[in-house]
C-alpha cells in the first residue's frame, strides 16, 4: 500500500469521525434544547393549583357574628372576609353559624352538633363572638351588675367558654381562633362607668381562658368604642353600625398573618 492510499484512507477516516462528532453534538443539543421549556410549564401548573386552594372561615356566636345593625349587611365577618380576599388573592368560603340573641350556654349546645363539628373541622379560621347576651340580658344587666348574681352568671359563662374552646380544639387543632371581646354600649349612661368595670373584668377573665389554648387569640374591642360609643352604634344603641363593625374587622385583620 503506497503513501497516497494511506493518506486517502486517513482523510476519509478523519472526515467520518468529524461527521460523527457533529451528529452527536446536534443530537445532544436537540435533547437539551427542549428541556428548559418544560420546567417553567410545570412550575406554572403548580402555582395555579396552589392559587386554587381557598381559605375556609367558620363564624360562631351571637348577633355580632350575624352582623345585626350593619346597614350594609356584612358585619365584621363580611368585612374581614373581603379583606382576606383582597390581601391573599385567594377564594374564601364562609359558613356563618351565628344566631341572634344566642348565649354561651346555647353556643355550648350548638358546637356539639355533628354538622357544626364537621364545619369546624374544615376551617382554617374560626371567629367567635359570645357573652354580650349573658352579661347584658337585654338591659337587665344594668340593674343588677353590683349584685352577687352577676358573679354567678360570669362563672357559668366562663365554664361554657372553656367547653366551647375545648370542643373547637377537639374538632380542629390547627385553625386559628379569634375570640372577640366585649365592649360597653351603655358607657354614656348614668351607670356606664360601673358597667365598664364589669365588662373589663369579664374581658380579662375571658382573655386568660383564651391564652390557655394554642392559637386561640382574644381580640379586645372595648377601647374601640370607649371614647365615641354612639358614633359606632346602630339606632338600637346596642349593636355596632357599619363603622363599628369595620373597626372590629380591622382589629382582627391586624392580628392575621398574611
Amino acid at each position: 500500500m503506497n503513501k497516497n492510499t494511506i493518506r486517502s484512507i486517513t482523510v476519509v477516516a478523519a472526515l467520518f469521525c468529524l461527521i460523527w462528532l457533529l451528529g452527536l453534538g446536534w443530537a445532544v443539543g436537540e435533547y437539551y434544547a427542549g428541556q428548559p421549556e418544560k420546567v417553567p410549564t410545570t412550575k406554572l401548573v403548580n402555582e395555579k393549583i396552589e392559587n386554587k386552594k381557598g381559605i375556609t372561615i367558620v363564624a360562631l356566636g351571637d348577633s355580632l357574628t350575624r352582623g345585626t345593625g350593619d346597614e350594609t349587611g356584612k358585619g365584621y365577618v363580611g368585612v374581614l372576609m373581603d379583606e382576606i380576599k383582597e390581601k391573599t388573592k385567594r377564594p374564601v368560603q364562609l359558613t356563618n353559624l351565628g344566631i341572634n340573641g344566642q348565649r354561651s350556654d346555647q353556643l355550648r349546645k350548638q358546637v356539639q352538633q355533628t354538622e357544626v363539628g364537621r364545619q369546624i373541622k374544615k376551617a382554617d379560621l374560626v371567629l367567635v363572638t359570645i357573652g354580650g347576651n349573658d352579661l347584658f340580658r337585654g338591659g337587665q344587666g344594668l340593674e343588677d351588675f353590683a349584685t352577687e348574681d352577676i358573679a354567678a352568671i360570669e362563672k357559668d359563662y366562663l365554664d361554657n367558654l372553656k367547653f366551647i374552646f375545648d370542643q373547637i380544639r377537639k374538632n380542629n387543632s390547627n385553625a386559628n381562633v379569634f375570640f372577640i371581646g366585649l365592649y360597653n354600649p351603655f358607657i354614656e349612661l348614668d351607670q356606664g362607668k360601673e358597667m365598664s368595670k364589669v365588662v373589663r373584668h369579664w374581658n380579662y377573665d375571658s382573655a386568660e381562658i383564651s391564652a390557655a389554648y394554642p392559637k386561640i387569640v382574644f381580640v379586645p374591642t372595648f377601647d374601640l368604642f370607649e371614647l365615641k360609643v354612639n358614633d359606632y352604634l346602630y339606632s338600637d344603641k346596642f349593636h355596632p353600625n357599619s363603622k363599628g363593625y369595620r373597626l372590629i374587622a380591622e382589629r382582627v385583620a391586624s392580628l392575621l398573618t398574611w
